[in-house]
């Protein structure tokens, strides 16, 4: 016997771009000190709008969370999409991570790493991200333009480095931004990992 479920709801465009509406701010102001009277105040609509986006604020935060970077997953494959080389794919996939992340004030990152359902969705963020960097460099590896490395090894300490950009720990540390500190990853890993072939 088949179970039957219910269809989800798809948001309606109103919804979408109440949505778009609340990462903008977010990205600009954080979300921690909104109260949800706030917020349908700034966005100019009612409670009861935001209530049938979520059923909270805290829950209305965690959803445009994972709206932020589920749009940075998709950008970021639009963005690589088509090239072949890995050392240019592992470098445009850095480059677009850094550019994307320029968009959040260190506000919202702080209320993310302050929010723990916030920071999960983040940390989902930063796993996937070194999964798609570990596939670059088996890529690379396969293709001889990188040479043999532990790739799992290298993609998760890669994650950790992104993870330490995005909290702001590596720019409040070496005094860099979080343009200048992906730059510097993206360096790290095309000159350690290239073949003695492609260095010279």
């Amino acid at each position: 016997m088949t179970e039957s479920r219910t269809p989800r709801r798809q948001p309606t465009a109103r919804q979408r771009a109440l949505l778009s509406e609340l990462e903008a701010l977010f990205l600009a102001e954080g979300f921690s000190q909104f109260t949800l009277d706030d917020l349908a105040a700034r966005l100019h609509c009612s409670k009861s709008t935001l209530y049938a986006l979520a059923p909270s604020k805290e829950q209305l935060a965690v959803k445009v969370v994972a709206h932020f970077f589920k749009g940075a997953a998709e950008l970021l494959e639009e963005r690589i999409a088509g090239i072949d080389d890995a050392r240019k794919i592992l470098g445009e996939y850095l480059a677009g991570i850094s550019e994307y992340l320029n968009r959040a004030s260190a506000a919202f990152m702080t209320d993310i790493a302050e929010f723990a359902p916030a920071r999960d969705a983040y940390q989902l963020n930063s796993r996937a991200a070194a999964q798609r960097i570990r596939s670059f460099i088996d890529r690379g590896v396969t293709d001889g333009v990188f040479r043999e490395v532990h790739a799992r090894l290298i993609a998760e300490m890669a994650g950790l480095i992104i993870e330490g950009i995005q909290t702001g720990v590596v720019g409040q540390r070496a005094g860099v931004t979080d343009a200048e500190a992906f730059t510097a990853l993206s360096e790290l890993l095309l000159g350690g990992l290239a073949t003695k072939n492609v260095l010279n």
